[in-house]
């Protein structure tokens, strides 16, 4: 483990409002944790940081000492990029302010915060803006590599609504991006992730949504899956933008709507959001029940911020993940019978296969209109590997690359940049397809040196 001169981490220490921390602190151990409980990386020192000073005394601290730098926002990153071994990391996570104008419906959101945060703070006005699924992710991770929830049928990736961005450059600059103010720079960093800057202020476009909207679940037999999920790949092609469907497969947990001879079975999973009004709303879903004999459904009015919140118990942190992931254009026969293959087969009982959709408003933005350019996704797969002891790594991580290699022959070749594991760094320009060159000038001015580089990494040309 590197120790780094103890005159410059004194100086640091007196010369940011937040904490210095290094190997030996009390607080070290706590503070290296990340949500991917796989990742165990040791820094030298860990910068918690108050604001835009504190991140630029440890962007100087870090060129200087040439440590290698990472940036932690919500720390759920699955590549774990938020911890670096032997170098130094900008930790964010007490920078979490959450400003909300509801005439203007904007949002100002600090780079620590939470989905949760914001999800509460825009409630209270009862506004949102498209985010992820898991309340405890961080919103700068979610954003910075495209974003998607279920509002964005409805609203767009969560780049779609970024308004503009406050960025703390590789030479420590502050600079403001927007459409009208360096242009280049908010192209990059709507889906080009952590590459440019470290970002300590996102302005986001809110929304009208909930408080209340009709939400909830209807869970099938895995032995029904081939059959529901053939019905709702023809379903999807006309519902409205109003409403969003996931498939999920996976062990049934023990959810009190179902009997208990079904926890632990397979099961499909549909969940399901509509942001209309309720009556519209269940006349909508009522084809989805006629998809098979379903174990039981849980469908009614509830907050929206407490939908947001309904999948944390199984995505706690802590856990071994290991995530591959592919975008698709559709669902092919070929692709669902794989599919149902590998979920008939989980190698331990948190593991699963989800299918987010996208569609709507998402695939109606310009390829070049920004970074995040994979509009002809109409779906998302992602094989979730998930279990709590190192021994079982080998399986698990075995069975996600063979389903990932058994569905991706009927794959679009790109993927969404923030489901890419910590080796997959290969595949970052498919992530960004005919973006990817334009991201590499941008980033041969903003940070010719890589300083910028524990991510899924744009390289510059120099």
């Amino acid at each position: 483990m590197k120790t780094l001169p103890g005159k410059s981490i004194e100086q640091f220490r007196g010369a940011i409002r937040g904490q210095a921390i290094v190997p030996g602190d009390p607080e070290y151990e706590q503070a290296r944790q990340i949500w991917n409980g796989s990742i165990d990386r040791k820094p030298a020192l860990i910068a918690r940081c108050l604001g835009n000073a504190d991140v630029m005394a440890a962007i100087a601290l870090a060129r200087e000492l040439k440590l290698p730098l990472a940036v932690r926002g919500g720390g759920h990153n699955i590549a774990g990029n938020a911890m670096c071994d032997d170098g130094l990391v900008i930790d964010l996570s007490l920078m979490r302010s959450v400003r909300v104008d509801p005439d203007a419906r904007l949002a100002r959101v600090e780079p620590g915060a939470l989905l949760s945060d914001v999800d509460q703070e825009c409630q209270a006005y009862g506004l949102a803006t498209p985010l992820g699924i898991n309340s405890t992710t961080g919103v700068a991770g979610l954003t910075l590599g495209g974003g998607f929830g279920w509002l964005s049928r409805k609203h767009g990736m969560t780049v779609d609504n970024l308004v503009s961005v406050e960025v703390i450059t590789a030479e420590g600059r502050r600079e403001v991006a927007s459409a009208g103010q360096n242009p280049d720079l908010f192209w990059a960093v709507r889906g080009g992730g952590g590459n440019f800057g470290v970002v300590t202020m996102f302005e986001f476009k809110l929304h009208r949504v909930g408080p209340e909207i009709l939400s909830g679940l209807i869970v099938f037999p895995l032995e029904q899956a081939n059959a529901v999920l053939r019905q709702y790949r023809e379903f999807v092609k006309t519902m409205p933008e109003d409403l969003n469907v996931w498939a999920v497969l996976r062990k049934a947990p023990p959810l009190p709507f179902l009997p208990e001879s079904v926890h632990g079975k397979g099961v499909i999973i549909l969940p399901i959001v509509y942001l209309g009004d309720t009556e519209s709303g269940l006349r909508a879903i009522e084809p989805l029940r006629k998809f098979g004999k379903a174990h039981g459904e849980h469908l009614g009015s509830m907050p929206y911020a407490a939908w947001q919140r309904a999948f944390d118990p199984l995505l706690g942190p802590g856990a071994r993940n290991y995530w591959k992931s592919h975008n698709l254009a559709t669902l092919k026969d070929e692709t669902i019978d794989a599919g149902v293959q590998y979920a008939a087969k989980l190698p331990s009982g948190e593991c699963e296969i989800f299918i987010g959709l996208l569609g709507g408003a998402v695939c109606k933005i310009p390829v070049n209109a920004m970074a995040y350019g994979a509009r002809d996704a109409e779906l998302v797969m992602n094989i979730h590997a998930r279990w709590q002891d190192a021994k079982d790594d080998k399986p698990c991580i075995a069975w996600a690359r063979e389903a990932f290699d058994a569905v991706g022959r009927h794959a679009t070749g790109s993927v969404y940049v923030n489901f890419l594991t910590a080796e997959e760094g290969a595949r970052v320009s498919a992530a960004y397809g005919l973006n990817h060159a334009r991201l590499v000038k941008i980033k041969d001015h903003y940070d010719p040196t890589n300083l910028f580089r524990l991510n899924q990494n744009i390289r510059p040309s120099v």
